[in-house]
């Protein structure tokens, strides 16, 4: 009788095993107990991407059973194609090395430019925020506005190419036919401000709202330079109130403003952070659970906002399906788009 209970009981702990849902955060099992996780940052240190990575590795452990060690590192270059070809071929695909890249490095395989990965066989862990280009302009520049840079030349400083501040840049000669004119090779918009407020170059196109507002005093309140427009399909709701206008608006044709959104849906992706391909789905979902979990944390948030930091997260499956849409698009409109970020120096 005791086995016939004993047999009973077990048949039933298992069927519980099938039938109830296992949470994320214990689907590792016990996997990430001990070991340490590295977390590269595909940018110079001291940029938006580097301080929104080093807020999410400062808190990410403690979201993840097991409560790993996260270790931070920077790898800059080539518009964070450098690492994104990393995490894709070399780094170790069970779930210890996580890659925070520019959103560019999505968009510019799409566009047929040669990159050692394939965004679409990549795994998101999520992102950040969704991203708001912007463009500024020193106050003593020749452009005071946005339309003066059709008529006027304008001295940005940009990163090299696969970097929004440079692609950006080009795309708005190119099919809007403003007159910017790049200095490129700056590591990071940190970079890229500091040429500003030393006069080296003008201005900047490209430059995330993440990455301002934190030095919005020196730059913007200051009276040293003034943002110009608006680089996304709809409006940031401070840019909004600002009255930053959008440069799509400016657009002269429908086939124009779609070429434009195209390049702006690496937005949507905002700053997104990676696995490589892969990875067992249990550390995928333990990983991306925590990922939520960290943004979400009322007491980040309001940490993330001392630093002026904008959180409006967005999850691993939903950046994944945002990037298989992406690469989805009709061909002529995505050879416009490539043709539309090369960069031509006059």
């Amino acid at each position: 009788m005791s086995s016939s209970v004993s047999m009973l009981r077990r048949l039933f702990a298992a069927a519980l095993l099938v039938l109830l849902p296992l949470d994320a955060s214990l689907a590792a099992d016990g996997f990430y107990k001990g070991k340490s996780v590295t977390f590269i940052i595909g940018s110079a240190p001291g940029g938006g991407y580097d301080t929104y990575s080093r807020l999410l590795a400062s808190h990410l452990g403690q979201n993840l059973d097991g409560r790993p060690s996260i270790i931070p590192q920077n790898m800059p270059g080539a518009g964070s194609n450098k690492l994104a070809g990393y995490i894709y071929s070399v780094a170790p695909k069970d779930g210890t090395t996580i890659g925070a890249i520019f959103s560019g490095a999505i968009v510019q395989p799409l566009f047929g430019d040669p990159v050692q990965h394939d965004p679409s066989k990549l795994i998101y862990l999520g992102t950040a925020n969704i991203e708001v280009f912007l463009c500024l302009a020193r106050t003593d520049a020749p452009v005071q506005a946005f339309k003066d840079a059709l008529d006027k030349e304008l001295i940005l400083g940009s990163s090299n190419e696969g970097g929004s501040t440079r692609d950006f840049a080009a795309m708005l000669n190119n099919v809007l036919g403003t007159k910017f004119r790049l200095v490129t090779g700056y590591p990071g918009s940190n970079e890229i401000i500091l040429a500003i407020e030393r006069n080296e170059v003008q201005g900047a196109c490209g430059v995330g709202w993440s990455s301002v507002a934190p030095q919005r005093a020196r730059l913007l309140d200051s009276g040293r330079t003034r943002l110009i427009a608006q680089l996304a399909s709809r409006g940031h709701r401070e840019m909004n109130r600002m009255g930053i206008p959008l440069a799509i608006d400016f657009a002269k044709s429908d086939e124009d403003r779609r070429v434009m959104d195209l390049i702006y849906s690496q937005l949507v992706f905002g700053r997104p952070y990676i696995l490589p391909p892969n990875v067992p789905a249990d550390r995928v979902a333990a990983l991306r659970k925590a990922f939520m979990d960290t943004f979400r944390d009322p007491e980040i948030i309001t940490e993330a906002a001392r630093m002026q930091l904008d959180i409006d997260a967005l999850s691993g499956d939903e950046i994944q399906a945002e990037v298989a849409k992406a690469f989805a698009t009709p061909r002529n409109i995505v050879e416009r788009a490539r043709q539309a970020m090369i960069y031509k120096s006059r």
